[in-house]
């Protein structure tokens, strides 16, 4: 059962969120979930948690419309767990912590748009290959129509994250002085270019910002850009993969990096921080090839 909020508190929406999610767990069953964790075993696995408390936390969550419970299997009946409308709502809340942590408690509490190659963040980056990400979609620039971000029949979809561009919206003031935010207009130029050598490999490129479809569509018409660009707006992708993100101008951002994810939507490589965009670029390319090939490295 959910925790009593005492009267003092009942107008308060803070305690009123903390009594559904303010524990442990229940934070952590809402971060697997959005992982593409969803089954009694997988969970189990993922968390190291006993199974009378795992079944205490689903079923919390399950009678606060955090989790729904889908049945995936009959004769006998098994269930998955998947978040609800409401439980995806509490995704930016999972990403303004990590992005607190990977600062203050993981970090100097710098502001960066990016990270040294050493740090929290590039180690999660770096361990996202061989991960398998979860089906989901987000809103592309062209129409807002809902988008798998692993491009259907491509031997190799390339993923690029970028914080933000300049156009139609303006930037945060301060914005070029924060480290790693300067780039993502040339970033998309460079993809642009080598778009069809990527066509050739049979991979398809997709951007992936946290701006909004309709600013993405002005940049990308603009821009001559031959390739979707992706809304994270939601966070979905983000909070899917645990990426890095970075508060400015009062919204998180994506940090910069290069994901190539194969045919059976796994990441094959991965590359975060991103301090030389062009040798970025090639190297996704190289990877795209080398799947297409079937030389990359399983």
């Amino acid at each position: 059962m959910a925790r009593t909020v005492p009267e003092r508190d009942a107008a308060c929406a803070i305690a009123q969120a903390a009594a559904v999610i303010g524990d442990w767990w229940s934070l952590l069953l809402v971060r697997e979930t959005a992982r593409g964790h969803h089954r009694f075993d997988a969970l189990l696995g993922e968390l190291g948690i006993s199974r009378k408390v795992l079944t205490e936390r689903l079923t919390l969550l399950v009678e606060a419309d955090v989790l729904e419970k889908v049945p995936y299997q009959h004769n006998p009946v098994r269930h998955e767990y998947r978040l609800t409308e409401r439980g995806r709502g509490l995704l930016p809340v999972l990403l303004s912590m990590q992005d607190w942590a990977d600062r203050w408690v993981l970090g100097d509490g710098s502001l960066s748009g990016t990270a040294d190659e050493a740090s929290a963040e590039a180690r999660r980056v770096a361990g996202l290959v061989g991960e398998r990400l979860p089906r989901l979609e987000l809103p592309g620039h062209v129409d807002g129509a809902p988008t798998d971000p692993v491009a259907e029949g491509a031997a190799a979809t390339v993923l690029f994250t970028y914080p933000a561009t300049g156009r139609p919206s303006p930037l945060p003031d301060d914005w070029a002085s924060i480290p790693g935010t300067i780039g993502c207009t040339l970033e998309n130029r460079l993809f642009r270019e080598a778009y069809e050598d990527f066509r050739a490999a049979g991979a398809q490129v997709h951007g992936v910002s946290t701006q909004r479809p309709d600013e993405q569509r002005v940049f990308a018409v603009e821009e001559g850009l031959p390739f979707p660009l992706l809304s994270d707006v939601d966070l979905r992708l983000s909070a899917a993969l645990r990426l890095p993100v970075f508060r400015a101008g009062q919204a998180l951002r994506l940090k910069r990096a290069v994901l190539v994810v194969d045919r059976d939507r796994v990441v094959r490589h991965a590359r975060f921080p991103v301090t030389d965009i062009p040798d970025a670029v090639r190297e996704a390319l190289d990877t795209a090839r080398s799947l297409a090939a079937g030389t990359a490295p399983a």
